[in-house]
């Protein structure tokens, strides 16, 4: 495809607001006006909707800019354990990385807001929050601290609350587990009595045959699918509270993001806009069909979360997000309000707008078949 008619098709997604372990990595290429980088992800190799939309974002800057700068993309661990980008990409051993912002919140915790937030933003309020309501530029002033830059690349839309063996009847059911959830999700769950345990996407299978997990989540239907949670846990409960609505980034080091031309920064906001709209998409459909698959051939159970759990859960996520705006830094402090207000006003209209039409299309009449 050539470069002009790949950036007009592009630009109808909008270009607003658009490691010692990789040591042994060879300095990017540049040769003749050339750029090579090379890229980490903390996505499992071959994984359907994050490890392929971050190959196929990698592949779009290639040819957006008629090969001027390439991408040769690693998946998890070949280069880098899974959930150490950060580092990698900060001190300028890797070019550039695909993950999740919130998974460094060990770094800082405003890092947590770029991803998700509990009972926070759907997927399309974070990207109005982002490039409309300031968020993009909090982003750049958080991670300039650490020589980064990020665009937002991907999301995977309302996610599960996870796969169980067990129902979970009441709050008390949840003492004493070992749950699978990363971020500021799994440290509420801790404030109701459960143990909070991060692994990568690609280990989460073992953890819960072996039994070092009581219940875990990952995304959905379609990348749970091609992981086989259902051969361990038959009871997978909606919605979550943790990830509403969960954003993926492009994440580079500001140092090589600064020295790129104007045109191929254009060019890396214009594929990471058109990334972030191709996966979701990718999500929405490819998880509604392995829903079906999941529940009609191999007996999963989609259970809905009972209201007084999810009420437990707003009340500790109250507790728990306060005590981190307390301790938070300046910028982070600055996130929460911005973050905060723009909530208010996405509520209030999300409530109208959006939440209203789908309360309208689950009443019981009769629709074509």
């Amino acid at each position: 495809m050539k470069r002009r008619s790949l950036f007009k098709n592009a630009g109808t997604y909008g270009v607003a607001g658009v490691a010692a372990a990789a040591s042994t990595i060879a300095a990017p290429a540049i040769a003749q006006g050339r750029i090579e980088w090379r890229m980490g992800t903390s996505w499992p190799k071959g994984m359907g909707g994050v490890q392929t939309g971050a190959e196929r974002l990698a592949a779009n800057i290639g040819r957006i800019t008629d090969g001027k700068l390439t991408i040769r993309v690693f998946s998890a661990g070949e280069v880098v354990p899974a959930l150490q980008g950060f580092d990698a990409v900060s001190s300028g051993s890797l070019d550039c990385y695909h993950d999740a912002s919130y998974y460094h919140i060990g770094k800082n915790q405003g890092c947590q807001f770029f991803t998700c937030v509990p009972f926070g933003f759907s997927g399309n309020e974070m990207s109005a929050w982002i490039n409309f309501g300031g968020g993009q530029a909090l982003w750049d002033k958080l991670y300039a601290q650490y020589n980064l830059k990020a665009f937002i690349a991907g999301n995977t839309g309302t996610q599960a609350l996870g796969w169980y063996r067990t129902e979970i009847k009441s709050v008390d059911d949840y003492k004493g587990k070992k749950l699978r959830m990363p971020g500021w999700g799994g440290a509420i769950l801790a404030k109701l009595g459960a143990q909070q345990v991060v692994v990568p996407g690609g280990e989460i299978f073992a953890a819960l045959q072996s039994g070092a997990v009581d219940g875990a989540e990952w995304i959905g239907p379609y990348n749970d699918l091609a992981l086989g949670f259902y051969q361990v846990a038959k009871i997978c409960y909606g919605p979550g509270f943790h990830e509403p609505g969960s954003a993926l980034q492009f994440m580079m080091n500001k140092a090589k993001w600064d020295a790129l031309p104007n045109d191929l920064k254009a060019a890396v906001q214009v594929a990471c806009g058109w990334a972030h709209d191709d996966m979701w998409a990718e999500y929405t459909m490819r998880s509604a069909e392995a829903m079906n698959v999941l529940r009609n051939q191999h007996g999963v159970r989609f259970l809905r979360t009972p209201r007084d759990i999810l009420m437990a859960f707003g009340n500790a996520a109250r507790e728990y997000l306060g005590e981190v705006r307390e301790k938070a830094d300046p910028v982070t402090k600055e996130i929460f309000a911005s973050y905060l207000k723009a909530r208010a006003d996405l509520v209030q209209y999300s409530r109208f707008a959006e939440g209203a039409y789908l309360d309208a299309r689950g009443l019981p009449f009769d629709y074509i078949k």
